[in-house]
């Protein structure tokens, strides 16, 4: 297979120079599992990327989930905590592993996940969906369906059933446990506004997910996404439930722009949009609030599968150009990562997950560096003041 040409664009009109000089502290939380080796992936054409032109990133590593419950006795040590609080941004890798899945669930690598979401003050989760050109044959929808998918999935994190009562009681065999589902106006308010934010500088189209025909949180969820959309009339607004929803994803994904929903709703859906890529490995999320942004990717530690040097690190490298983006306003080398994956999956490399018959299976390392190769190709064709060569 034969690639395309990276096309250059001059960077005098997208490079921004004002934060090179100032330099960007990153914590990074490998976590257990594949997460030590895709977040290295990301740091390293982070690191490249920077060298190339000209910022200053500082890398911190710091244990977290299983690996720290391992060396501290808990998931999420103090010492971490004060370290992100700290950072600019936060990259995360994955936790969790059979090995810590006895423990009581709040000393357990996820429940550090749930406590470092609550400390930064992160309240919403915005995982992108959008099929790359080279990758359309894997996904399962048509080609000239999947072609056309492009949105976000903007889920509530701070509030809902996962963070309300969780109770179990009687004797073995009549057992009776429950999960309690809490909203407040003031929750409900800011990710609405959010994810209107977000539809306003798309495609003026916010879809608010819920379940108002059973659930009382729903109820007063579709209230107040129907109060603020009136401060938004340029965006279209649609009220659908959750389980219409669903469906929707899997026959009609195009027709989104931007979902907004609850935090065990957003969980659900978002998993099952990413199915529309065809791999959960090929896709970032942000997660923003009071404090640092948090970027991971959204696929789990894949224990099986960790040291091997398998694992895509597709959806870890998008995660940090989706923190290139938002937290520290460079497009140019967002886009320059972007387009170096692009010209190596257009090239037909892939990793063993997602490849298919004509295309070359490689090993982790070995697509970093050619991604890695392809980003210094596009870059030497770039004079180093913005000017196109």
């Amino acid at each position: 297979m034969s690639a395309k040409p990276i096309d250059p664009e001059p960077l005098n009109q997208l490079l921004s120079t004002a934060a090179k000089n100032a330099g960007k502290r990153i914590v990074v939380l490998s976590g257990d599992g594949i997460g030590p080796e895709v977040t290295s992936a990301a740091v390293t054409l982070l690191q490249d990327c920077a060298a190339e032109s000209g910022y200053k990133f500082e890398f911190i590593e710091m244990p977290f989930g299983g690996i720290a419950i391992d060396k501290c006795g808990k998931p999420f040590p103090e010492e971490t905590l004060a370290a992100c609080r700290a950072a600019d941004a936060v990259l995360l890798g994955a936790v969790g592993g059979p090995k810590w899945d006895s423990l009581p669930l709040n000393n357990r690598p996820e429940s550090g996940l749930f406590a470092l979401r609550q400390e930064l003050g992160l309240f919403a989760n915005v995982r992108p969906i959008k099929v790359r050109p080279a990758l359309l044959n894997i996904s399962p929808l048509r080609a000239e369906r999947a072609k056309n998918v492009n949105l976000e999935i903007v889920r509530e994190l701070a509030g809902g059933i996962y963070f309300g009562e969780h109770k179990s009681e009687g004797a073995a065999g009549s057992e009776r446990a429950w999960d309690v589902e809490s909203y407040t106006t003031t929750e409900i308010d800011r990710i609405v506004r959010f994810a209107f934010e977000r539809a306003a500088h798309r495609g003026n189209h916010l879809t608010s997910v819920d379940k108002a025909n059973v659930l009382a949180s729903s109820v007063l969820w579709r209230a107040r996404a129907k109060e603020i959309a009136a401060s938004y009339p340029r965006v279209k607004t649609d009220h659908m439930y959750v389980d219409n929803a669903s469906l929707q994803l899997v026959i009609a994904p195009e027709q989104f722009d931007v979902i907004v929903t609850s935090n065990m709703f957003g969980d659900i859906l978002s998993d099952g949009a990413a199915g529309v890529e065809g791999s959960l490995g090929l896709i970032p999320s942000m997660s923003w609030g009071l404090g640092p942004s948090l970027y991971e990717p959204i696929h789990g530690s894949a224990p099986g599968i960790a040291g091997k040097n398998i694992a895509c690190p597709i959806g870890a490298i998008s995660s940090a150009t989706m923190m290139l983006r938002e937290s520290f306003d460079m497009h140019a080398e967002a886009q320059a990562i972007d387009a170096a994956i692009n010209h190596v999956l257009e090239s037909g490399i892939r990793t063993a997950d997602i490849a298919e018959r004509g295309t070359q299976s490689v090993s982790t390392s070995e697509f970093v560096s050619r991604t890695h190769s392809a980003m210094r190709e596009h870059f030497s064709q770039v004079e180093r003041y913005g000017w196109a060569v």
